[in-house]
């Protein structure tokens, strides 16, 4: 239902607001840019400190902007089940094509807490549903055989896999087959997960390149490796630069330093350090992107 490069869009922000201009300004770019489609408020999108009501407005511009020119898969993840029922069916109602739910995080369920948690989810709202699996933020990994469990729920569709482990990628495709599309969560890895059998990527790096991050998903989903490796060499250093520090700081950044947004954050996330950014701006320079 969802591949090739899907994009984390950010949320812009101005003198501590969003910036609804800019947020659908950077709708434009992403959809003239090729990209399959837009994930708002997700990690790149701060979700974790907008308001309800912010995260709300940020779903329904995206998808008023997108005007279904591309699907939308709305971040709609929490630790706790009722709020992410809350979120995800306020998602559906806006006209979200999809759901993208972190696994909880924090109060780290075990791994039936977490099966339960999603066929919760997917049983009180009738919309495709992706599962996020990155250890890294949540403190505990989706386990293969819990996402097989999960693969048979009808309207649990896909995976946001970030976890770094070839093994785990390799096992969940061996357990759910078709039945579970898998997505890179980790742009560097994007190439390698499919040549595994995943099907696209949920990217940070495509705010910025979404020409290039689009055609590297295409090439790959249509079994030419030779151009997905020159287009994964191509974007590397610019990945690299947009992780030295936690995202979504340096694509922010990044952003600022091409006029689109500002670099504003809310904490407690700050603004980019001198150094990094310094390096980030030579990156993006040598890429012709500033």
């Amino acid at each position: 239902m969802f591949n090739g490069a899907l994009t984390a869009i950010v949320t812009p922000f101005r003198d501590g607001e969003v910036d609804q201009q800019a947020l659908r300004e950077l709708v434009e770019f992403q959809i003239q840019g090729g990209v399959d489609g837009l994930v708002p408020c997700g990690s790149t999108g701060e979700s974790a400190t907008l308001t309800h009501s912010e995260h709300e407005q940020v779903i329904k511009i995206v998808i008023e902007q997108a005007r279904r020119r591309v699907p939308v898969v709305a971040g709609t993840g929490s630790n706790s089940t009722a709020e992410a029922i809350r979120l995800t069916a306020s998602a559906r109602e806006a006209g979200a094509d999809g759901a993208l739910l972190i696994s909880p995080y924090y109060n780290k369920p075990t791994q039936d807490g977490i099966f339960r948690h999603y066929k919760m989810v997917a049983a009180a709202v009738d919309l495709p549903l992706i599962v996020y699996n990155i250890p890294g933020r949540t403190s505990s990994n989706i386990a293969p055989e819990t996402l097989a469990r999960l693969s048979e729920i009808r309207n649990i569709v896909g995976v946001k896999e970030a976890s770094g482990s070839m093994d785990q990628t390799s096992d969940i495709h061996r357990l759910c087959g078709d039945r579970l599309t898998i997505l890179s969560g980790d742009d560097s890895l994007t190439v390698p997960l499919m040549a595994l059998g995943a099907k696209g990527v949920i990217a940070t790096v495509s705010n910025v390149m979404p020409r290039e991050t689009h055609e590297l998903a295409a090439a790959a989903l249509a079994g030419d490796y030779a151009r997905a490796r020159e287009l994964h060499y191509k974007l590397l250093p610019l990945v690299r630069a947009l992780f030295v520090e936690t995202n979504p700081i340096p694509v922010k950044q990044a952003l600022a330093f091409m006029g689109k947004c500002t670099a504003e954050m809310r904490m407690p996330l700050t603004q980019m350090s001198p150094g990094p950014a310094d390096k980030l701006h030579a990156v993006m320079k040598e890429l012709r992107l500033i």
